[in-house]
């Protein structure tokens, strides 16, 4: 049996990855005065996603676990598009994609035990469960965002609109983390609060320098 100590340890361990994708990106983006989607932040997504499944399900929080089923694939996709996938072994690559299909597997078979313990748990009340899920659906669409302005460009990147879903989910799950005392949940969205609006005024400001370079070509 895993520990209250060692859970947390856990779910700190995929937040310090889910940190580090975003202080990188943050830094490369004032580097280059416009938002960047570097190799380094989709790879620390996927691992960081991995584990903090693990620590939601240890946790038994149905709403953790949702948001990291629907962003998980989107990160493989946009390390695929970067041509990073397919450079790792077959047999991790497999294991990687197996791995959500038998935590849903192993949910399904024990429907009876998992509605017990996710939508009736005595420790998070039904609005509660609801409200912190409407936050990670509202965080992870942000990655449907991002993949489908993804293919429509050809190529990985990291949009406007997808700091701003990023801002408005965040303060969903802050709340919810507050009132379920997660100090895990709390934090790893506290920090992100700069990074996100410090993406939307530099996707901004790049905009109205592209558009200034655009006028003298449409005037002559």
């Amino acid at each position: 049996m895993w520990s209250e100590m060692a859970i947390f340890a856990l779910g700190f361990l995929a937040q310090l990855f889910f940190f580090s994708r975003m202080l990188v990106q943050w830094i490369m983006s004032e580097r280059e005065k416009r938002i960047v989607s570097p190799d380094f932040f989709w790879l620390c997504s996927l691992i960081g996603s991995i584990l903090f499944f693990l620590y939601g399900w240890l946790r038994e929080d149905f709403s953790i676990i949702l948001g990291q089923f629907i962003s998980y694939f989107i990160y493989i996709w946009n390390l695929d598009l970067k041509g990073i996938w397919s450079r790792w072994p077959i047999l991790i690559r497999a294991l990687i994609l197996l791995l959500p299909f038998v935590a849903v597997y192993k949910m399904t078979s024990e429907a009876e035990l998992f509605a017990q313990n996710f939508f009736h748990n005595s420790h998070i009340p039904l609005w509660l469960l609801i409200f912190g899920s409407m936050g990670q659906i509202i965080f992870s669409v942000r990655f449907l965002y991002q993949w489908i302005y993804s293919m429509r460009q050809g190529e990985s990147i990291l949009p406007i609109g997808f700091w701003i879903i990023s801002l408005v989910g965040s303060g969903i799950i802050v709340i919810y983390a507050c009132i379920r005392l997660d100090p895990v949940l709390i934090l790893s969205q506290l920090g992100g609060f700069i990074t996100y609006t410090r993406n939307i005024i530099l996707g901004m400001r790049h905009n109205r320098e592209e558009r200034k370079k655009e006028l003298p070509q449409k005037g002559s």
